[in-house]
């Protein structure tokens, strides 16, 4: 017994030391403080209007606010400042204790009129002898003016709107106005903004739908253009934004030219959003190109590449899926997954390309389609708009339209197929021969609607082998 005691002992003691030298060995260490992040501030020998920072703080990471609109990383980071001025600079440095930060103030003598005389300041600004800056406004009569996509891409996939498609609601009289002097940004909204939705509250708006709210932009905003891993970046100040409210104030530069302005934004609530707005400078009318007759065989079968670039408006869509029924008439491994998900804001769900010519449908006028319908969506619950069949439809609707118009549904040309065969592939063929249509030279999308329009119901269905003769 005394033996055992003493070995439970030994191995107690050896437990507690182990302990300490895994708390001593893994604890963090003391939170830095503000007096020990210090950096010193140097101007270059070649021009006096760049600042080189050196962090000479303790730590792992150094991350810079520059006080010109910039941010940096690292220990080692320079700033240019155009204009005179004084500027407060703030280091933040992280150790394995915490973070702290500091600042100084640099005061730069004189402005630099060669630093001011940048492409992309001048295209922004209309340049230094331009006194009362460029106006900028939505490029309204442009498919795509506004959008949003996924945020790790550079396109609006997921909706782009037509010619006009906010007309009235406090947008298209909004004017954005740069100045290459102190870097003013004005924005004149004459009392009322459009906002998104889901970040309308930011200015004074209820989350939700999209609204146009009363709104008053503050004064004294400013702008800057900064540049991160090649990608250069607009960030307006004191909450301001670009002609809609989406809860971003800076934005990736897409495209900046003499007449026009592209701009990305994150959104304020969901960053995997991304939203776009298109702007061209006030008086500015973009040349109008005659998209040219043309007649093109079209074939899509989601299992081997085809030439048909789909897009979608409030829909899932998935291409390259697994065939729920591969057996004949469709036995093919992949298809495509069409998605409608429940809601106001899926009432209308499309699957749709455009094209870059019209269509001469007097050559190829025929569309065929092999749909797929589950039994297993709900065919019965009926919600939905007042003036729609407000069940989900047993239906595959196809359309030709206008994209250059400002509602491309108001001339348009459909043709709707019943499909009473569920859980088994069908083909359908959409015949636009009639003589009212087949000699129309306007016609420049095809929009594929399964399920019907205007209710809030959720369907599931798949469609391949989509060919145009």
């Amino acid at each position: 017994m005394k033996t055992n005691f003493k070995l439970y002992s030994i191995l107690l003691a050896l437990l507690m030391l182990a302990a300490g030298c895994q708390e001593e060995e893994f604890g963090l260490g003391a939170p830095p403080t503000s007096e020990q992040v210090t950096f010193t501030a140097t101007p270059d020998a070649a021009n006096p209007n760049i600042i080189n920072f050196t962090n000479t703080s303790p730590g792992f990471k150094a991350i810079w606010d520059l006080g010109n609109g910039a941010t940096a990383e690292g220990n080692s980071v320079s700033g240019a400042y155009a204009l005179e001025g004084s500027y407060t600079v703030k280091l933040t440095i992280f150790t394995d204790g915490g973070f702290a930060s500091n600042t100084q103030t640099i005061t730069i003598a004189q402005t630099n009129p060669l630093m001011l005389n940048r492409e992309d300041y001048n295209f922004l600004t209309g340049g230094a002898s331009n006194a009362n800056g460029k106006t900028w406004v939505v490029d309204r009569e442009l498919t795509g003016h506004l959008g949003v996509g996924p945020a790790g891409t550079n396109f609006p996939e997921y909706w782009q709107a037509p010619p006009n498609d906010k007309a009235g609601l406090g947008i298209y009289d909004d004017e954005l106005v740069f100045n290459l002097n102190g870097f003013r940004y004005t924005y004149i909204n004459n009392g009322d903004t459009f906002a998104q939705g889901g970040n309308a509250a930011g200015i004074g708006g209820t989350n939700g739908a999209d609204q146009t709210v009363a709104y008053t932009p503050p004064a004294n905003q400013n702008w800057s253009i900064t540049e991160t891993d090649g990608r250069k970046f607009l960030t307006l100040s004191n909450g301001g934004f670009a002609a809609f409210y989406t809860g971003s104030s800076t934005y990736q530069i897409l495209t900046l030219t003499e007449n026009e302005l592209y701009l990305k934004g994150i959104d304020g609530n969901d960053p995997g959003l991304a939203w776009y707005v298109r702007l061209v400078p006030k008086g500015f009318t973009r040349p109008k190109v005659q998209k040219p007759l043309n007649s093109e065989a079209l074939r899509a079968t989601f299992d081997t590449p085809g030439n048909v670039t789909w897009k979608t408006d409030n829909l899932g869509f998935t291409p390259g899926y697994d065939n729920p029924s591969p057996v004949p008439i469709n036995t093919s491994a992949k298809v495509a997954m069409y998605r409608k998900t429940e809601g106001v804001g899926a009432a209308f769900a499309n699957l749709y390309t455009d094209f870059a010519y019209k269509m001469d449908l007097t050559k190829r006028h025929t569309i065929k389609l092999k749909v797929y319908m589950p039994s297993y969506n709900d065919y019965v619950t009926e919600q939905g708009e007042s003036w729609a069949i407000k069940n989900l439809l047993k239906q595959v609707s196809v359309k030709l339209q206008n994209s250059e118009v400002a509602q491309p549904w108001a001339n348009q040309v459909e043709i709707i197929q019943k499909v009473e065969t569920l859980d088994k592939w069908v083909q359908l063929t959409f015949d636009f021969s009639a003589e009212d249509v087949i000699n129309r030279k306007d016609l420049d999308r095809i929009v594929i609607q399964i399920g019907g329009e205007g209710h809030y119901n959720a369907g599931i269905f798949f469609i391949d082998d989509f060919i145009l003769e």
